[in-house]
C-alpha cells in the first residue's frame, strides 16, 4: 500500500508574540479544564488554549453519563470485567484498574465543583445502564444532557480563578521542544474579532494535550466540526507514538437524517438502557439472539447488527422503537434526544426512530503511560486524543468523561511533582508544507466509503489511493489549510494501521478477515519519519 508523504511541520510565519506560562493546557472539554483545575490547586499558573470557545468541544455533547461504582451492590472488578470484554483483549489491565478504582472519588469531586446529577426522590443518584454494563453503574443529568452539565460545572470553576489565563478561537499548530527534546510550549494561530492576529508562541514547563476526537475525518459523525485530529497530528509531527488509531467506535445510533450535516444528532445509548428496541424493516428486533445483552451489547457489535441488516435490506436505517416508554417518560427522561427527533419530524412517543451508525469516538491516540506521559518529555496527554489503555479495541460504554476526569488528575499530581525550569525552544529543519483545504469533503467521502465500519484490503487500499491524490494539492497557510493537514495526517495514519491489522477486532472490521487472531493481540504503534513518511512498529499486548 502506497500512503502520501506527509508533514514534519506546518507551513506558516515564525510566530511573531510569545507569553510563558508554567503548564499550557490545549483543549477546554472535560480533559483539559480538569486538568487545568488541578494544575491551579498545585500553584501553577496555567493556560488554556481552545479552539473556538470554551464550550465548542465533543464534552457537552455526551448524552448518556459517566460510568463510576458508586452503588453499594457494585464493584470495581464487575466494572473492570465489562471494560475488559468491550476492548477484545487489548485493554491495558493496569489503566483499567486505575480507572474503576479512581474514578468514584472523581466523580464526586466534579459535584463538589458544582455539578448537579439526576437523583432519586430519596436524594441519591439516579443510576442507569448502557451497552456492554452488566450493572446500573451510570450517572447522567437533564435527563440525556450530561455532557453539558459536566461541561457547565468545569467552565463556571474555571472563570472563578483568575490565574487559569484563557485563549480562544485558536488554533494549535506545532510543538515546541527545547535542545534535548522536552516539550517547551507550542505555536498556535489566534484569531481575534474576525481578524487574524498571526501566529505566536506559547512557553511553558509542560504541555497537556486534551484536543479530542478526530471524527470529521468522516463524513457522518457525532462530532462537532472542531473535531480535525489536532493533537494527534501535532503530536504525530513532533515525533511521539500514537497506537491504536484503527479502532474508531461508530456509534450504533445517530440520527438518520436525509440532509446530512457535518455533525449527526446523537440517539444515546442510555435510550436502548431504559427499554428502547432496535427493529429492521420489518418491525423483527433483529439484535435478539446475536448477543446475550441484545440491543445493550457492547457499540462494535450493535453497529456490525445495524449494518448487516442495512446491508441486506439495501436500506440507510433501521428503526428504533421507543414508542412503548410513553411520552411523558421520554420528555422527562431525554429531552435533548425528544428535541433533535421532532427537529427532523419524528416524534419518539409516535414513530419509530430512524437510526444508523456514525463516527463516534477515537479509541486509540497518543500513547500514554499511567501519569499521561507521552514518549515525549514534557508532552502529556488526556482525554480522547490519548490511548492510556483504558479502552482497548473497542470503549466501554460512558468510559470516556470517567477517563478524562482520572487521568487529567494524574497528570496534573506528576507535573507538580517534578516540573522542570522553563527551556529555549530550538528551530528544527523538518518538512513544512499544508494542504489544500479544499480537500476536506473528498477525505472525509473516501473515507466513510472505504475505510469506515466495514474495511479490506480493497477497500483500505482505494482510501489510501485517495489520500495520495489529495496530498498533492497544497496551499498557502491559513486555519483552513491547516485543519485540512490534520485530517489529511490522522486519516492516513489510521488507513496505514487499518491494513495491517489483518482481523476483526472490537470496532475494527475487515470483511476479508472476518475473525480476531492471536496473531494480532497486540498494538501497532505510529510514527513520522524525519522525511514524513509513516512508519508502523509492533509491541504484543
Amino acid at each position: 500500500m502506497e500512503l502520501p508523504a506527509l508533514p514534519r511541520q506546518l507551513a506558516g510565519p515564525q510566530p511573531g508574540w510569545a507569553e510563558p506560562t508554567d503548564v499550557v493546557v490545549i483543549g477546554s472539554g472535560v480533559a483539559g479544564l480538569t486538568a487545568a483545575l488541578h494544575l491551579r490547586e498545585a500553584g501553577l499558573h496555567v493556560t488554556v488554549v481552545t479552539k473556538v470557545n470554551i464550550d465548542d468541544g465533543s464534552t457537552r455533547w455526551a448524552q448518556g453519563g459517566i460510568a463510576a461504582v458508586l452503588d453499594p451492590l457494585d464493584t470495581p472488578e464487575a466494572h473492570a470485567q465489562d471494560t475488559l470484554v468491550a476492548g477484545v483483549g487489548l485493554c491495558d489491565a493496569a489503566a483499567v484498574d486505575v480507572l474503576v478504582r479512581e474514578g468514584p472519588t472523581r466523580v464526586r469531586e466534579l459535584i463538589r465543583w458544582g455539578a448537579e446529577f439526576d437523583r432519586n426522590n430519596d436524594g441519591s443518584l439516579m443510576l442507569t445502564r448502557e451497552g456492554g454494563h452488566h450493572a446500573n453503574r451510570i450517572i447522567h443529568a437533564g435527563g440525556d444532557a450530561t455532557g453539558a452539565e459536566v461541561q457547565r460545572a468545569l467552565h463556571a470553576a474555571v472563570h472563578r480563578d483568575p490565574w487559569i489565563r484563557l485563549i480562544e478561537h485558536a488554533l494549535v499548530l506545532d510543538l515546541l521542544t527545547d535542545a534535548a527534546g522536552r516539550a517547551c510550549g507550542v505555536t498556535l494561530h489566534v484569531l481575534g474579532e474576525g481578524a487574524e492576529d498571526g501566529v505566536g508562541a506559547v512557553l511553558a514547563r509542560a504541555v497537556v494535550l486534551a484536543t479530542g476526537g478526530m471524527g470529521q475525518i468522516y463524513s457522518a459523525t457525532t462530532n462537532p466540526v472542531v473535531s480535525t485530529g489536532d493533537g494527534v497530528a501535532l503530536a504525530l509531527r513532533a515525533g511521539a507514538a500514537v497506537t491504536d488509531i484503527e479502532f474508531v467506535q461508530f456509534h450504533p445510533t445517530a440520527l438518520a437524517l436525509n440532509n446530512r450535516d457535518s455533525q449527526q444528532p446523537l440517539v444515546s445509548e442510555a435510550l436502548r438502557g431504559e427499554g428502547a428496541y432496535l427493529r429492521d424493516g420489518d418491525g423483527n428486533r433483529f439484535m435478539v439472539g446475536r448477543h446475550e445483552l441484545a440491543e445493550l451489547a457492547p457499540r462494535d457489535v450493535v453497529a456490525k447488527g445495524i449494518y448487516r441488516v442495512m446491508r441486506a435490506e439495501g436500506t440507510s436505517n433501521v428503526w428504533l422503537d421507543a414508542r412503548h416508554l410513553g411520552r411523558e417518560f421520554l420528555e422527562g427522561r431525554f429531552p435533548t434526544i425528544v428535541a433533535s427527533c421532532r427537529a427532523a419530524g419524528v416524534d419518539p412517543a409516535a414513530d419509530l426512530i430512524p437510526v444508523s451508525p456514525a463516527a463516534h469516538y477515537a479509541s486509540g491516540g497518543v500513547r500514554t503511560d499511567l501519569r499521561g506521559r507521552t514518549s515525549i518529555p514534557g508532552l502529556y496527554a488526556c482525554g480522547e486524543v490519548a490511548c492510556t489503555g483504558v479502552h482497548g479495541a473497542n470503549r466501554l460504554a460512558s468510559n470516556s468523561l470517567l477517563e478524562g476526569l482520572v487521568f487529567s488528575r494524574r497528570i496534573a499530581e506528576d507535573i507538580a511533582r517534578d516540573l522542570p525550569a522553563q527551556t529555549d525552544p530550538v528551530t528544527g529543519s523538518s518538512a513544512t508544507w499544508s494542504a489544500d483545504p479544499a480537500l476536506r469533503a473528498p477525505l472525509q467521502a473516501a473515507m466513510s466509503a472505504h475505510a469506515s465500519v466495514l474495511r479490506s484490503a480493497e477497500s483500505l487500499d482505494q482510501a489510501a489511493q485517495a489520500l495520495t491524490k489529495l496530498a498533492l494539492d497544497r496551499s498557502a497557510p491559513g486555519l483552513a489549510s491547516w485543519e485540512a493537514t490534520n485530517l489529511l495526517t490522522v486519516a492516513t495514519a489510521l488507513v496505514g494501521a487499518a491494513d495491517l491489522r489483518q482481523e476483526t477486532r472490537g470496532c475494527h472490521w475487515r470483511e476479508d478477515f472476518p475473525d480476531a487472531s492471536d496473531v494480532f493481540r497486540g498494538h501497532f504503534l505510529a510514527g513520522l519519519s524525519e522525511t514524513g513518511t509513516l512508519t508502523e512498529t509492533w509491541e504484543d499486548a
